[in-house]
């Protein structure tokens, strides 16, 4: 799974078209190469970040006792908040990809070609505090009261064979792995609540995960509109184009029947894979 998720990285990484900007936008932040305050590349940083150019010759990894520490120009990579954006040696495929990301800024720094980046600083400020873990919680279980899965059509044809494809077993997964009653919402647009024991048992699973895979999940629900495809790419249940083409279910089935939109229909394509890649390789421990 892993290594068809680091080819997508890879892919997207190198690839020269221009793709939306996540929502979550890691350089409007100030998270642009936030370099140690040593030094005189403070006042470079600072220019990039008004004129979003190159400021770095090098870029380098070193190892230290307990972490990987992605550099430039010598200088440890830091987080949104100001934190040293430190990966444990567990993770090298994660450092490794946030290094070639800030490689592959050649001029102009593009917002979106940092996935790994962003989702790595994302786990290293938000999810270390148990209230935003909390919160965080709250809000993905939110997309499991209107998850794209739960809504099933009888026709057209060729959507409900996607339906049923795809879908169907993400659901079996989820109900048997944790003993959980999910709805289904047959060619209705109301979805009758699921038990509260339910919701109680994924909140309590989602106590046990590490700041990585709490990213990765929040990430990858988000980028799915799915909790439950979420869930089952942390847990390696499929792959990043299993969860791909499950969140696509219906454009895909509009591809079917109307063909392929470009610049509409290839973005997405490409973006949804970015941004499910990057979740999975982060709870890698390659």
């Amino acid at each position: 799974m892993f290594l068809s998720s680091v080819r997508i990285q890879r892919s997207i990484l190198s690839s020269s078209r221009t793709f939306r900007a996540s929502s979550t936008s890691f350089i409007q932040r100030r998270t642009l190469a936030s370099v140690d305050d040593s030094g005189p590349a403070v006042t470079q940083t600072n220019r990039a970040e008004v004129s979003l150019k190159r400021f770095w010759k090098t870029v380098g990894i070193e190892k230290t006792d307990d972490n990987y520490v992605v550099t430039l120009d010598k200088r440890p990579l830091k987080t949104p908040s100001g934190n040293k954006l430190l990966i444990p040696p567990t993770k090298r495929l994660t450092a490794t990809l946030v290094a070639t990301e800030w490689e592959n800024q050649e001029v102009v720094l593009k917002q979106h070609s940092l996935p790994m980046t962003s989702i790595t600083s994302r786990a290293i400020d938000a999810f270390q505090e148990e209230e935003t873990r909390k919160e965080v919680r709250a809000q993905l279980l939110k997309y499991l009261q209107t998850d794209t899965l739960c809504f099933h059509e009888s026709e057209p044809e060729n959507i409900a064979r996607l339906q049923q494809e795809h879908w169907d077993p993400l659901i079996k997964w989820a109900e048997e792995s944790f003993g959980v009653k999910i709805n289904i919402a047959r060619d209705s647009f109301v979805l009758p609540p699921h038990p509260k024991e339910t919701l109680q048992k994924f909140d309590e699973h989602m106590t046990t995960f590490d700041p990585w895979q709490m990213a990765a999940l929040e990430r990858a629900v988000y980028s799915s509109k799915s909790f439950i495809i979420g869930l089952a790419l942390i847990h390696k249940r499929i792959t990043v184009e299993q969860a791909a083409q499950a969140a696509h279910v219906e454009v895909n089935s509009q591809i079917e029947k109307w063909g392929e939109v470009e610049d509409s229909h290839d973005v997405d394509y490409h973006d949804i894979r970015r941004q499910l890649g990057s979740a999975a390789c982060l709870v890698s421990n390659l």
